[in-house]
């Protein structure tokens, strides 16, 4: 008797993992093993910026702790409805820096392209959460607009792809909007930043790989991990099908308290993410937008820990210190 092959499982697609996020924080405490009243959670804070949390990423976190790193940078909490003087909508000056629907510049060279405003999770500093993605939505009427504005610029060689998150669209949206980039001559640079690759890797499967190998131009991906703990094997082989597509990995971080604030998280984030294959690129200080002001680190107290972490890790390890002054022309070193 000839026995029969068992059929390997469906691969879950990224989609679905996308509509199963969590959306209630009360279920991701439970699920955490932690009581809802024991925490400080704003139903008016989810209810201004909603909770959404893939499962892979809630499967990170430590079970019963309450001061988890992964689960702080999610849980909306009563410290994001206090009033600080300083915090405003628009931290890093979008609005100012409007090109043309859904294309901001600030910058010598570069655009950057607002995909979409969606994303597969909802980080509680996020400086872009008071930004008005209806309006301001690159995709609209085909990307026309947006395309137009960067071929009317010959000093634009370099085209970003935010949001929102750009992998939130669908590769073949993706794949629309460069080939109408690819009819502009002066283009030399590609760039994408992504939290998807981290939060949801399976959303870097063999349709985007393809995709990405296919871009006529060199590519820098830019994910975005605050702690090691972000990484899993997941994690890893996302990085590894990215750079097998030809594209330079970087990581930008965001310097948050009660999140990465220590010099030991700061050298396992770096260690980390180089063995995932992953240069660290910036270390931010946190962009001061309503609502965060919990999560800064004074820039006493952020210099210290990038000295510290300069005398321990080799140079390639150590990102650069940085953070986005609306009007400056580059970044501001700290």
């Amino acid at each position: 008797m000839q026995l029969s092959a068992t059929p390997l499982p469906t691969p879950v697609r990224w989609q679905q993992l996308w509509r199963e996020a969590v959306r209630d924080p009360r279920e991701l405490l439970a699920r955490l093993g932690l009581d809802p009243d024991q925490l400080p959670l704003s139903a008016e804070a989810a209810s201004q910026f909603a909770l959404r949390v893939p499962a892979g990423f809630i499967a990170r976190m430590r079970h019963g702790d309450r001061h988890d790193p992964l689960l702080r940078q999610v849980l909306p909490v009563d410290d994001e409805m206090q009033v600080v003087p300083g915090f405003s909508l628009d931290a890093v000056g979008d609005g100012l820096a409007k090109k043309a629907t859904g294309v901001i510049q600030k910058y010598r060279g570069r655009a950057l392209l607002v995909a979409t405003g969606s994303c597969a999770i909802n980080c509680r500093y996020c400086f872009r959460r008071h930004f008005d993605y209806g309006s301001e939505n690159a995709a609209r009427e085909g990307w026309r607009e947006a395309v137009a504005a960067i071929a009317q610029d010959p000093d634009i060689d370099e085209v970003i792809l935010s949001g929102g998150d750009p992998l939130s669209l669908a590769t073949h949206k993706l794949v629309e909007l460069t080939d109408a980039l690819r009819r502009i001559p002066h283009l030399r640079r590609l760039r994408i930043h992504s939290r998807l690759p981290v939060v949801l890797p399976e959303r870097v499967d063999e349709e985007l790989a393809q995709w990405l190998a296919s871009l006529p131009w060199p590519l820098a991906f830019v994910i975005h991990a605050n702690h090691a703990n972000e990484f899993d094997a997941g994690v890893d082989a996302a990085m590894a099908r990215l750079r097998a597509a030809g594209a330079t990995v970087l990581n930008q971080a965001v310097l948050l308290r009660g999140v990465n604030d220590s010099l030991q998280a700061l050298q396992d984030l770096s260690e980390r993410s180089f063995a995932a294959g992953v240069l660290p690129y910036y270390l931010y200080q946190v962009d001061r937008v309503e609502g965060v002001a919990h999560f800064e680190v004074d820039d006493a107290t952020a210099k210290a820990l990038h000295a510290q972490l300069t005398a321990r890790l080799s140079g390639y390890l150590v990102p650069k210190l940085v953070r986005e002054i609306s009007g400056d022309s580059s970044k501001r070193p700290v």
